[in-house]
Order: C-alpha cells, then structure tokens, then sequence
C-alpha cells in the first residue's frame, strides 16, 4: 500500500456512512413518485443551487479542466468562461418559468412529460422522441462517470479496474434507489461543499508555498511563458476565432440538461430563482476558476511531467498535504463523479417510468407503481452503464463532450422556446429534438474545417431554425386552449 492508502481509506469511510446516512433520512420521507423525482418540489434556494452546481461538475471539473489547463495553460480558461456566461442564463431565463410552467402542467416531474402537455400534444411521438433522447445520451453521460470512477479506485486504492467500476455503481445505487431526488440533492450539497474545499485549498496552499502570486506566475513563465496567455496555445500559435467559439459554445449545452434543470423544477417557490441563480453563478465562477488554478499550479509545483495530465489533482494532494487531509481531498473526486452519475441516473429513470412506460402498457399507473418502476429503472440502467465503462481504455473527456452536445442540442432549444413563444408547436418541439440530436450524431463522426467546430453550436443553431420554421407552417398545437393556458401561465410570473 502506498502511503497514501490508510488514511484515504480511513477518510473514505467516513464520507461513505455520511452519504448512506443520508440517502436513508431521505428515504423515510420519500412516499411518492413526486417525492423521488422532485423532492415534493421543495428544495430552498442555497439547496437547489449547490445541487445543481454539483451534479453539473462531475469528476470533470477535478480531472479534466486541471488537466487541460496543466498541459494548455490559460487557453482553458475560454471553457471556463463559456461555462460560467451558460450557468447565468440558464438560471435568468429558465429557472422561475420552467418552475411555474411546469407545476401549473399537472405537476410535470419530467421534461418530456413538460413538452407534451405544454402544447397538449395528443400524439406519443414528442414525449418518447424526447424521452430516448435523454436515455441515449445519459447512459453515455453516466458510463463515463462510472469509468471516472472505477480509474480513481484504481489508482488511489490499487483495486483491479472492473471491481472498481462496480463498487462505484453499487454506492451510488444505495441512496439514489432509496432515497430519490431528496438523496441527491442532500448527498449533492455535501459533496459540492467537498469539492469546493478542494478546489480552493489546493491552488491557494500552491501560491502560499511559492511565495505569492508573482513567484507563482514566474514560476509558470520560466516552463513556458505561452501558458499565461489566453489569446495563444501553448506552443504560442493565436487561438483561431473558430477554437475559441467552440470552447465557449459549452455554455449553451445547459439548456438541455435534464439533470440541472430538475433543480429548477424542484424548486420551493419560483421567487427562490432570482436568489438560487446568484449562489449558482458565484458557485460556478470559483469551481472553475478554481480548477483552473489547479492545473497551472501543477505546472509551478511539478519537476516533471505527468504521463497522464488528468491526475495533476491527485498529483498535487499526495505531493503537498498530509496524508490524512489528502485522503480527504481524494474523496472530492469521488464526490464529483458521484454526484453527477445519482442525478443522471435519476433522471434516467424518471424519463423511462414515468414517460415511456406508461405508453408501452397503455394504463395508468398508482402512485405505488410508478415508484416500484422507478428504483427498477435505477437499476436496469445502471447495470446498462456499468457494461459501457467496462472497457478501462475509453476516453472519459470524449464522451461527456459527445453527451453534453447531445442533451443540450436535442433538448435546449425546445425546453427555452417552449417558455417563451406562445405560438410555437408540438410539430415544431419534436422536429426541434429531431434535427438538435441528429446533427449532433453526424457533426460528431466529421473531421476537418468547419467540422471541427463544436457539435453542440451547430445542433443548437439549426434545431433553433427548425423549430421556428416548422411551428410557422405548422398548426398543429395552435389550439385556442393550449394558447390560453399558455397566456394563463406567463401571467403568474
């Protein structure tokens, strides 16, 4: 063992029986589908926002972007940027509509359930177009969580690869079956607070030790002076205006994650946005810059360098705390995968028990059925995950980037018109998801040129035109009563 391993272990445990305590308070108040979709709706607004912030930032947010910025520098930092501008507006703009809209629709606990009573849609085709979109994406999402997962226990506790990923599954089964959406969103806000702490005691004790933040930059600039400039690559070539579109175009994948915008809808009362959104900004602001942080002091502390850029956090934890802290710190990692697969999971679930299965039996389902076809779903799709991270060679980066363009491009441009325009239409929302998630698929295989650019800017864009051009020549969902509970709905804001 290395020296690292009692102490990770020790800390380990104890976040373990913390996450386990509270699934199991979270499951003695969960008696209902409602309750394990969207927590009754009442989430306060400090809950709503750290849940939110924390099932976005998977192991990601530890692992990739310190990663990329210990081998790019402040290239990184346009990501960071684009993600930050994409938390603002997708709390300005989404939160307190999709709120009230949502509640107002016979209490809809899902966004494809939202869509078809939003336009009263008679047809199954919106509601399970958009439903396989969630499932498709999202189980890529969640595999590569669970790689995330089974690499960290592989490498922090020597545990052979595929052991790993099945004790990673089998935590995070425990609350999110039980508990539901009140497991996650607790289990959420104590692991974002883990993450923070992380973030921001690594990158601060780094500056410390160098003797502030001017030895920090000189230390950065005697490896390679390019890495401080965020206009140039590290080999000092100007950053194209196509790369840095891209890297900010990941702002808009927020509009279509099921997984955030389920915060919203779980919200106490639509006047919490206006406060949830300024403790998700500020939140989000300082996870990223944070982790940024993070891979450039890898650069300034680090005599050589990393085979793999990823492990720059863990590098940096063994290297400069004592053991027992950096147990703690290692934890977070787990923490920020964890609380990105729970979500995930759940809202994998929710779409499959509560918007497809009830087409394929043609009943109406109790109160007590949907929740029993809700945990099945759990694990019916964690056990599918679990069989995409089997394979340790798989490129966590790539897929999260694959299912954040999907989702966002599918989904986003529905869910955002549907809260605005009054005469859009079923026809449009289903032709919307259509072109968002197919373009995505086919941008995604092309190389080269324009194809280069991100998957998710042109999704978006041309779904946007879709839904538009189509909801114009379309009078389908122009229904006098779906206008009128639209009006009815917008005046409550």
């Amino acid at each position: 063992m290395s020296q690292l391993s009692i102490p990770t272990i020790t800390a380990f445990l104890v976040y373990v029986s913390v996450v386990l305590g509270i699934g199991f308070f979270a499951y003695i108040r969960t008696r209902s589908a409602g309750d394990y979709f969207l927590g009754g709706r009442q989430l306060s607004p400090m809950v709503s926002a750290i849940s939110a912030g924390a099932s976005d930032m998977s192991g990601w947010v530890l692992l990739g972007l310190p990663g990329y910025a210990y081998l790019a520098g402040l290239e990184a930092a346009w990501i960071s940027i684009g993600l930050v501008i994409g938390v603002a507006a997708n709390w300005l703009l989404m939160a307190k509509r999709l709120r009230i809209y949502s509640a107002q629709l016979d209490d809809a606990v899902t966004l494809p359930t939202y869509l078809q009573r939003r336009f009263a849609d008679r047809t199954p085709w919106l509601k399970s177009i958009a439903s396989v979109s969630i499932l498709l994406f999202f189980l890529f999402y969640v595999g590569s969580g669970l790689i995330a997962g089974g690499k960290l226990f592989n490498e922090v506790f020597g545990f052979d690869y595929q052991l790993a990923v099945f004790v990673s599954v089998g935590l995070i089964l425990l609350y999110t079956l039980f508990g539901g959406f009140l497991a996650v969103s607790w289990t959420d806000v104590f692991q974002g607070i883990l993450m923070l702490l992380a973030l921001v005691l690594v990158p601060l004790l780094v500056i410390d030790q160098s003797g502030g933040m001017r030895e920090f930059s000189g230390s950065i600039e005697r490896v390679n002076p390019h890495l401080l400039n965020i206009f140039t690559s590290a080999d000092g070539k100007a950053l194209t205006l196509m790369t840095i579109v891209s890297f900010m175009a990941w702002g808009l994948g927020y509009f279509g994650q099921p997984h955030i915008l389920a915060r919203f809808m779980a919200l106490r009362s639509p006047d919490d946005a206006s406060r949830a959104a300024l403790i998700g900004v500020t939140w989000a602001l300082t996870c990223y810059a944070m982790a940024i942080l993070v891979g450039l002091s890898g650069i300034a502390t680090l005599d050589t360098l990393l085979d793999d850029s990823e492990k720059v956090f863990i590098a940096l934890t063994s290297l400069i705390f004592h053991p027992l802290i950096a147990g703690v710190l290692l934890a977070a990692i787990l923490a920020a995968i964890m609380s990105t697969v729970d979500s995930q999971l759940l809202v994998c679930s929710a779409s499959l028990a509560e918007d497809l299965y009830p087409l394929v039996t043609r009943k109406p389902l109790s109160a007590v059925q949907r929740l029993r076809v809700a945990r099945i779903a759990v694990v019916a799709l964690a056990l599918l995950a679990t069989g995409l991270a089997m394979n340790p060679e798989s490129k966590v980066l790539e897929v999260v980037s694959y299912a954040w363009a999907g989702l966002g491009a599918s989904l986003g441009p529905a869910v955002l018109l549907s809260l605005y325009w009054r005469n859009m239409t079923a026809a449009g929302a289903l032709t919307g998801v259509l072109v968002g998630g197919l373009t995505v698929i086919v941008w995604s295989r092309l190389e080269g040129g324009l194809y280069d650019l991100y998957a998710l800017l042109p999704g978006f864009v041309f779904a946007l035109v879709a839904i538009v051009v189509v909801s114009r020549v379309s009078r389908k969902g122009r229904d006098p009563r779906v206008l009128a509970e639209f009006d009815k709905m917008r005046s409550q804001r």
